[in-house]
């Protein structure tokens, strides 16, 4: 389920020039303003799990999933190129399994080392905040390489509907309206940081049984049908 020729076509798209500002500018973004809050404020477990929370779990990863999700199959689908990929002997499965092991790669390297140094930077892992964060993101950037994988198969305007769903969605609606809380990939993870760090320092609107189930079942339904949309794209071109 995993070819070597395929990653490393996908991994060279993924971290050309361009994606590549983009990528490494949103945790630097992150480590600077940790470093300026340390400095600041002090070493403090509240604005630690707020800045952990509030920007690099619910703006930074969402952000880099669109980027590595979308950008790891939309692009060879909109310029046409995809059909030379599926013209060689490769099972479909194995391109959307490479591809979606890649850009879960990237958006983990991307999300979790920023947050755990970021973590570590505002107390010093104080009451497992920042372990509790890397994990959250580590979870999330599952979730989110499979959502945002799957768009890059559906529509030529997957980074515009990514972007939508992480800015509007997941930051603003995912973050203030109780009942879309229970459709977010945020609070999923959310839910891992709450029994990682105990209560009272994290609160997720979902509980962990719940949350748990809910990532899983989006990774895989994700997954399959994005390879669903493959296999279709397959039988196009071959006719």
């Amino acid at each position: 389920m995993y070819n070597p020729t395929v990653a490393r076509l996908t991994y060279r798209a993924l971290l050309g020039r361009r994606r590549a500002l983009i990528l490494f500018a949103l945790p630097a973004l992150l480590l600077v303003i940790a470093v300026a809050v340390r400095l600041l404020n002090g070493a403090d477990d509240t604005t630690a799990a707020g800045l952990l929370g509030g920007f690099a779990l619910a703006t930074m990863v969402p952000l880099i999933g669109v980027i590595a999700g979308t950008g790891a199959i939309g692009p060879e689908i909109d310029d046409g190129s995809i059909v030379y990929l599926l013209a060689k002997p490769v099972k479909r499965p194995t391109i959307i399994m490479t591809k979606l092991t890649v850009a879960i790669a990237v958006t983990m390297v991307f999300s979790a080392v920023p947050t755990l140094l970021a973590g570590l930077i505002l107390n010093g892992n104080g009451q497992q905040i920042a372990v509790a964060f890397t994990v959250a993101t580590l979870v999330a950037s599952i979730a989110y390489s499979a959502l945002f994988l799957l768009l890059g198969t559906v529509s030529r305007h997957a980074v515009v509907f990514g972007l939508v769903y992480a800015l509007v969605w997941e930051s603003l609606f995912g973050s203030l309206v109780p009942g879309a809380k229970t459709l977010s990939v945020q609070q999923w993870s959310l839910a891992l940081a709450e029994k990682i760090t105990g209560p009272g320092v994290v609160d997720s609107a979902v509980a962990l049984p719940t949350a748990a189930v809910l990532l899983a079942a989006v990774t895989v339904v994700a997954t399959w049908f994005a390879g669903q949309k493959l296999r279709r794209l397959t039988l196009a071109g071959e006719e």
